[in-house]
């Protein structure tokens, strides 16, 4: 989708979040459709839980940025709720939760104090549907909070699902891997200005990442642009987002950055571990460039887990639960959903 395709959006908000709207509506009789601001880590947190049948499996999406809340994408997983019950959670520092609390009110924003929050959520999750297990999917940034959480808690949960999985570069791959697919779109400058930033993550600033992601994500022309194609259009024409509720996501993922960027490019992947006590599956975009496909199968080589399995979605970059939701849903329901039988229908 073009920048004239945006702006269509922009300009036709209302219809399409009245369509929308529609999309989302469940009126079966075992239903669950709640969102509401829910006391987690001693502030109000927003949930948002649906679901055709509450007593299909829990899945708890813990979204990445930092702080790019994914309840703006409810209408892309409608086919999702007739299987399961999807929880999405705007976390500390983000989206609803951000302008509810404010900078002042979110407190200090760590990866280990947003794991916390995400085991309280669990809790609450297992305690208000009463389920024994929650199926854990962890996207992007909150790959990384998803398998902090599997580590800390593992009975809490049926199975961990990462996609756009966060990996170490320990053969320090990501820059050549970058480098090869911008130059293979034919963008020489894009490839200069990369070369330029260099191969140490660590020493690559805030404004140079945003640089980078921006060349990135025109580089694989075969896949959805995942701002143009999937965040946008998601986000104008959410009918439970208000203009303030977007602005608030932009401010949160601004507030949030200053207290995560040097956490999340220096994540200690050897303080996690490698060895996790529940089932492992990274479902992955097959293109991926912004967590290159590569370094997350690499990284799904070092896990030990009691069943682990690495899943190709095909045509598909970052993002790709959303970008393909159709297919990841058949890879859940093939390959997750098996291990979280609903309790009774």
């Amino acid at each position: 989708m073009g920048e004239n395709n945006i702006l269509q959006q922009i300009i036709m908000r209302k219809h399409y979040q009245n369509k929308n709207a529609k999309l989302l509506q469940i009126n079966a009789p075992n239903s669950i459709v709640e969102s509401s601001f829910v006391k987690i880590g001693g502030i109000d947190q927003w949930i948002t839980i649906r679901g055709e049948n509450r007593n299909n499996p829990v899945l708890l999406l813990i979204h990445g940025g930092p702080a790019s809340t994914y309840s703006i994408f409810n209408p892309l997983l409608r086919s999702w709720e007739k299987h399961f019950t999807v929880v999405q959670w705007d976390q500390r520092g983000a989206g609803k939760t951000f302008g509810k609390n404010g900078k002042d009110g979110c407190g200090t924003i760590t990866f280990e104090r947003l794991a916390k929050d995400g085991i309280e959520v669990t809790e609450y999750l297992i305690a208000k549907l009463g389920q024994p297990k929650v199926v854990l999917i962890g996207s992007s940034a909150g790959s990384l909070i998803g398998i902090m959480m599997a580590k800390l808690r593992p009975e809490l949960f049926h199975a961990y699902v990462g996609t756009d999985q966060n990996a170490p570069d320990s053969q320090n791959l990501l820059h050549k891997i970058t480098i090869n697919a911008v130059q293979a779109s034919g963008n020489t400058k894009g490839v200069k200005l990369l070369e330029k930033m260099g191969a140490n993550r660590s020493q690559i600033s805030r404004k140079d990442v945003d640089k980078r992601n921006r060349i990135l994500v025109k580089a694989i022309r075969d896949v959805p642009n995942m701002i143009t194609d999937i965040i946008l259009p998601s986000m104008i024409s959410s009918p439970e987002h208000k203009i303030r509720d977007i602005m608030d996501i932009f401010k949160g993922m601004s507030y949030s950055l200053d207290h995560l960027y040097t956490e999340l490019i220096n994540f200690d992947f050897k303080k996690i571990g490698m060895i996790f006590e529940l089932p492992v599956f990274i479902i992955h975009g097959d293109n991926d460039i912004i967590t290159p496909t590569q370094l997350a199968k690499l990284y799904f080589n070092e896990i030990e887990a009691p069943y682990k399995e690495f899943v190709l979605i095909k045509n598909a970059g970052h993002l790709a639960c959303f970008a393909r939701a159709d297919q990841f849903l058949e890879e859940l329901l093939t390959r997750v959903r098996p291990l979280a039988a609903p309790t009774s229908n």
